[in-house]
């Protein structure tokens, strides 16, 4: 029987997902430290994830028996995806599923920093009257900025239209432009333009304090700044300095750059207590709607993976999209991608008089995927010949 792993308090769906196709489940409400979980995964095949615990390649050493990493996120940084792939390990994410979510919350914090709503509800809370229209503008009208034109990006940017705003978009790679949203060429060029900039990039380690003093020193004054990317992009000592000098009217910070591990714990930051300061603890994406669709997502494609070889989505694998086996086994075959390795494994097949119903190969740099339907029984020499292919990485039989 597969055994699965879940951590993170993922939502309750990818158990079920799981379990109805009779996978043997574990869940632990928050993240696991490296020791931690290289010792959970004794065992496991599959492993669920979000934000916190970081799949490295020690812990990936410690887990012979992992066959696939779900990230029920966005995100796969706290995965060493290379490091996985070249042990045989797939990894998977939700590129999708909580996109609206995330667009959503940066709309509504878009909306009430430009109102100064918390100052309002923080003055009544107090006890105090403050009626004033002094700071409070609409956003139509107004010019937004987003950094990160991708998925995230491309919706925000079809909806803040809607709302009357102006849009101006940088990413480093060619995008189509949504609607009148015009393309800035450089990030300078979109923060001198924009009334509220917003940052939605992956991530990479080249984005990696992308965003610092020189970068909130152009922006306009009065100007709103917001971040739902990652925490290691901006320098949050630097926002702190413009906001307490008033040329940064208002921010909204939903990523930090170290993080707690569970509900509950401390939290500490630069931007605590800051006026007309929004900090939210990741939850982004975090909407019951978008938990219940990433659970099964993810938890589907884990699923695919492990009973039919499909690789439909892989962060790190070559991509196949596979159905279910026209012959009595599918062999699954992830190696090193040199000349020779389909010729060397039809040959052992041909040597054992295994016929070849179906085959399909995909490569991913320096990997190699080959998936073969075949219509007669597998002896064991066969698949310990294939097993010591100087190429092979894993050997799967599906039957």
């Amino acid at each position: 029987m597969l055994r699965a792993l879940l951590l993170e308090s993922l939502h309750p769906v990818a158990t079920s997902i799981l379990r109805s196709d009779g996978v043997e489940v574990i869940t632990r409400n928050g993240a696991l430290d490296e020791a931690e979980l290289a010792e959970a995964l004794q065992g496991v095949h599959l492993l669920g994830i979000r934000s916190k615990t970081q799949v490295t390649e020690r812990v990936l050493d410690q887990a012979p028996d992992l066959l696939a990493v779900g990230a029920y996120c966005i995100g796969t940084n706290q995965i060493d995806v290379s490091a996985a792939a070249h042990r045989g390990v797939a990894a998977f994410n939700a590129p999708f599923s909580n996109t609206r979510s995330v667009v959503e919350i940066t709309l509504a914090e878009i909306i009430a920093l430009t109102r100064r709503l918390t100052e309002r509800d923080k003055a009544l809370h107090a006890g105090i009257w403050d009626k004033s229209a002094e700071g409070a503008h609409e956003v139509r009208g107004r010019t937004l900025g987003i950094v990160g034109y991708g998925n995230i990006g491309t919706q925000l940017s079809v909806l803040a239209e809607a709302l009357g705003m102006s849009v101006v978009f940088y990413d480093s790679a060619e995008k189509l432009s949504l609607g009148n949203a015009r393309r800035m060429h450089t990030l300078d060029e979109l923060l001198e333009a924009a009334d509220v900039v917003t940052l939605h990039v992956d991530g990479r380690d080249g984005n990696a304090g992308m965003f610092g003093a020189a970068q909130f020193a152009r922006m306009r004054e009065g100007a709103i700044f917001l971040n739902l990317s990652r925490g290691f992009v901006v320098d949050y000592a630097a926002l702190r300095d413009h906001v307490l000098s008033g040329h940064i009217a208002g921010a909204a910070v939903d990523v930090f750059p170290d993080e707690p591990k569970r509900r509950g714990d401390a939290f500490e930051s630069d931007l605590r207590g800051l006026p007309n300061v929004i900090l939210t603890p990741h939850v982004g994406g975090s909407t019951e709607e978008a938990q219940e669709a990433i659970g099964q997502f993810v938890s589907g494609k884990l699923l695919q993976y492990v009973t039919h070889g499909s690789t439909t989505l892989s962060v790190n694998l070559p991509n196949l999209a596979l159905d279910e086996r026209t012959g009595s086994h599918r062999l699954v075959h992830l190696h090193r991608n040199t000349p020779g390795v389909l010729a060397g494994i039809n040959k052992v097949l041909a040597e054992h008089e295994v016929n070849i119903e179906a085959q399909l190969l995909s490569t991913r740099g320096d990997l190699g995927y080959v998936v073969t339907d075949v219509g007669s029984d597998l002896g064991p020499d066969v698949c310990a010949t294939l097993g010591t292919m100087s190429q092979t990485i894993r050997l799967r039989v599906l039957s």
